[in-house]
């Protein structure tokens, strides 16, 4: 059975105590199982549905909607790479191709070291700097080939 260490459940009491509804609280919340169990499994949307007395079809909609909520696994270094228009058109595609080949993986896959996951994401709002990507909470703009070769070697 998933439940919140000591730790996370005064968090989440915390965070509860901010709204004057609990369910506006489900953003957080999700947020807060993320970062205890990793991912967020059907299992961990029940409990969070419980949490927040919500209906569990509530819950799923929202960690699906948003793409900063992990259903599955990934990697140590979630590398996202945004899709729209303007970063489309400046390289995003090729940069997704590099990152691919790069770690021989498809899209939402973990490498075999279990280091790295890439995504397509549809905005990071950066459509200024194109094409823009995220690794972990970090945004990286006007990301070549070459740039992302050397963002990739200063990870640790």
């Amino acid at each position: 059975m998933v439940e919140f260490s000591h730790t996370a459940k005064t968090k989440f009491d915390e965070i509860v105590s901010r709204y004057p509804r609990k369910e506006a609280a489900l953003l957080p919340t999700l947020w807060l199982a993320q970062e205890e169990f990793t991912t967020v499994t059907p299992e961990v949307m029940a409990y969070v549905a419980a949490l927040l007395d919500l209906p569990a079809a509530k819950v799923l909609g929202v960690t699906t909607f948003y793409t900063m909520y992990h259903t599955k696994p990934v990697g140590t270094y979630h590398i996202q790479v945004c899709r729209t228009l303007s970063c489309a058109m400046a390289g995003s595609n090729a940069l997704l191709d590099y990152l691919k080949k790069t770690f021989n993986v498809d899209l939402d896959e973990l490498t075999a070291d279990g280091k790295f996951t890439i995504s397509q994401v549809e905005c990071l709002a950066n459509c200024d700097a194109a094409p823009a990507i995220q690794i972990n909470a970090t945004d990286y703009k006007q990301v070549s080939q070459e740039k992302m070769g050397e963002i990739l070697k200063k990870l640790p």
